[in-house]
């Protein structure tokens, strides 16, 4: 009977042990992959990054187009630049609210992409006579592939910020990323409607 009791004594303990392991594995299971918080994350680091490179495309774009404007011949393309620097500085503004939603201070890092457009769109002024279509029509793709750029840029960090949860930062790239593409689309009109056809026939 003594030898009964033992075991039985043995198998309850075994039991008791046994409790609390389970209760361990089931804790582990419902903890989160990770406790470490997206803003110390290096993901963070290289989103806010590549928000300083496109701040400093704006900031540098916001300049330039003032002398596209007085390069243009025809009053529809200079209508169009003077617009797209008043909507420069409203994507200027809305990336230093960006930087305050991040609590980060708004900061430019150069752009290289963004350089060497702005440099080839000094070099088609350079390159062709003043008063003409084909100055225009230089000016058109040289605008354009900085739209271009820009869409991608900004198609890409909102897609950025919504896998990070941040759906306020979210909502504003996709306001500039659409305001780009309706400044595509736009030069993309006055170059068909005119430009193209007289820049070939001069």
């Amino acid at each position: 009977m003594a030898t009964t009791t033992k075991k039985t004594t043995t198998k309850a303990a075994a039991k008791t042990t046994t409790a609390p392991k389970a209760a361990a594995k089931t804790a582990v299971k419902k903890a989160p992959a990770s406790s470490s918080k997206i803003e110390d994350s290096e993901f963070h680091e290289f989103f806010v990054d590549e928000l300083k490179d496109i701040y400093w495309a704006e900031k540098h774009l916001v300049k330039a187009l003032p002398k596209m404007k007085k390069a243009a011949t025809s009053p529809e393309l200079a209508a169009a630049f003077e617009k797209h620097t008043q909507e420069t500085q409203t994507h200027i503004d809305t990336l230093e609210q960006v930087f305050a939603l991040l609590g980060e201070k708004a900061a430019a890092k150069k752009c290289d992409a963004m350089a060497g457009l702005l440099e080839e769109a000094d070099g088609i002024i350079g390159d062709t006579d003043a008063g003409t279509m084909i100055r225009d029509a230089g000016l058109i793709l040289a605008a354009q592939k900085v739209e271009h750029y820009e869409i991608a840029t900004y198609g890409t960090l909102k897609v950025f910020a919504d896998n990070m949860g941040k759906s306020e930062i979210a909502s504003l790239l996709q306001q500039t990323l659409e305001n780009e593409k309706a400044t595509d689309v736009a030069l993309t009109q006055v170059a068909e409607s005119f430009v193209n056809e007289q820049a070939v026939a001069e």
